[in-house]
């Protein structure tokens, strides 16, 4: 196995519920503002929870000719369309590069089950005849990195995962590793998720995992708050272009951020609740530091997985204690779920691009609508505004069903 190899983002494509594109998302960002809203997308009265992070400005035609379009659920096209802009955002010349060398790595939740759902509709109505023909290939996870590999033409490593909420950051963790062991020199990852269907959203709502703050949206994703009362789902994409350190150098290409670190781990203890004392995140946290080389003292900022659920906040805060010690009081953490609600595989791909951004602008975001401090969450999460601060390490957490952990660091570049 060759040596390590430095990894290093040089393109971000993003289509989030506050803003598409890379310059969209962290205007976003900087607004400060939740895109949380009544459903739109379906009537959703009859759930206990009835809002969501919708994407309203994506059309697919606009990105892809009709052909495309139609043959891409909505989750194909989030996946498509960001990678394009990634690419797009790196300067990367494709048709200059070993195509068996530029790899896809995806995660998501779902993947094409919202699609798969509406067309148990049509089946319903109107027989087999009413079903798309290309059901089969819409439904499928790896539906996402395939096509994103079909439309640009690149042949090396291609894999999704559905490690539920840390399905994204999986994906750019596995990737960054491709990279690093000299197993590929350009890497698309990222996570995309389109669940905004009704029986994919009611099934998180009969198992009352989401907030009930149905008069008040705005404020329903509320990240370490006393009164959160469950996460708010979201959609969308976001793609990271990775690439070995010295080609980009060479090819002057943007360098945004650089990747040195990913740690994952596993709960063993319960589908949706974390471990009370926040063991194995820790761990997670800590492989990654270690995987960095990393002291947890050289850490900056934490974009937290912040869900905004009863018990991950405050089991994610004594994780931090765990690992940083006294550190933990220095430093500045935040939960961007507050703006862009939980996309479920897709979240961790929108903070680690949210975070790549924060470390090369030198500011950090707040944790939107944290009002009331809860207790048990005792760190300093931002809460009001962002803060102008250069930081040279972070780390970014995404904690998902099943137990799954997963951290990875960055370096600021320059």
């Amino acid at each position: 196995m060759s040596a390590r190899r430095r990894v290093v983002i040089t393109g971000i494509g993003a289509i989030t519920p506050i803003g598409s594109t890379r310059e969209g998302l962290w205007a976003g960002v900087r607004a400060e503002r939740s895109a949380v809203r009544t459903v739109s997308r379906f009537d959703a009265s009859i759930f206990r929870s009835q809002n969501a992070a919708e994407v309203n400005d994506f059309r697919p035609a606009d990105h892809l000719d009709a052909r495309r379009a139609k043959r891409l659920d909505r989750y194909g096209q989030f996946a498509v369309v960001a990678a394009q802009q990634a690419v797009a955002d790196a300067a990367l010349d494709l048709a200059r590069e070993d195509r068996d060398r530029v790899g896809v790595m995806m995660g998501t939740a779902l993947g094409g089950i919202g699609y798969a759902e509406g067309q148990m509709g049509e089946f319903v109505r109107g027989g087999l005849r009413a079903v798309d023909a290309t059901l089969a290939l819409a439904v499928f996870g790896g539906a996402g990195s395939c096509n994103v590999a079909i439309e640009l033409g690149v042949t090396g490593p291609n894999s999704t995962n559905a490690m539920s909420c840390a399905s994204g950051t999986i994906a750019i963790g596995d990737a960054f590793r491709q990279i690093r062991d000299g197993y590929a020199d350009v890497m698309l990852a990222g996570g995309a998720e389109a669940p905004l269907s009704t029986l994919c959203f009611g099934a998180f709502a009969l198992i009352r995992a989401m907030s009930t703050r149905n008069n008040d949206p705005a404020r329903a994703s509320r990240p370490f708050d006393r009164d959160r009362d469950g996460f708010v789902m979201g959609e969308g994409a976001a793609v990271l272009v990775l690439e070995e350190y010295a080609r980009a150098v060479a090819r002057g290409a943007p360098i945004i951020a650089e990747l040195l670190g990913m740690g994952s781990t596993n709960d063993a203890h319960h589908m949706t609740a974390p471990l009370p004392d926040g063991a194995q995140a820790a761990r997670a946290m800590q492989l990654a530091l270690t995987d960095a080389r990393v002291a947890p003292h050289e850490i900056g900022y934490i974009s937290a997985h912040g869900s905004s659920t009863p018990l991950n906040d405050p089991s994610e805060t004594l994780s931090l204690h765990r690992v940083f010690g006294a550190h933990a009081r220095a430093l500045a953490i935040s939960g961007t779920k507050g703006y862009h609600g939980h996309a479920l595989g897709a979240s961790g791909a929108f903070e680690i691009a949210i975070t790549a951004l924060a470390l090369r602008e030198r500011w950090l975001p707040p944790t939107v609508n944290l009002e009331h401090p809860d207790a048990a969450c005792d760190l300093d999460f931002l809460p009001g505004t962002g803060r102008a601060v250069a930081v040279e390490h972070a780390l970014s957490n995404s904690f998902g069903f099943g137990g799954i952990n997963a951290s990875v660091v960055l370096r600021r570049a320059g």
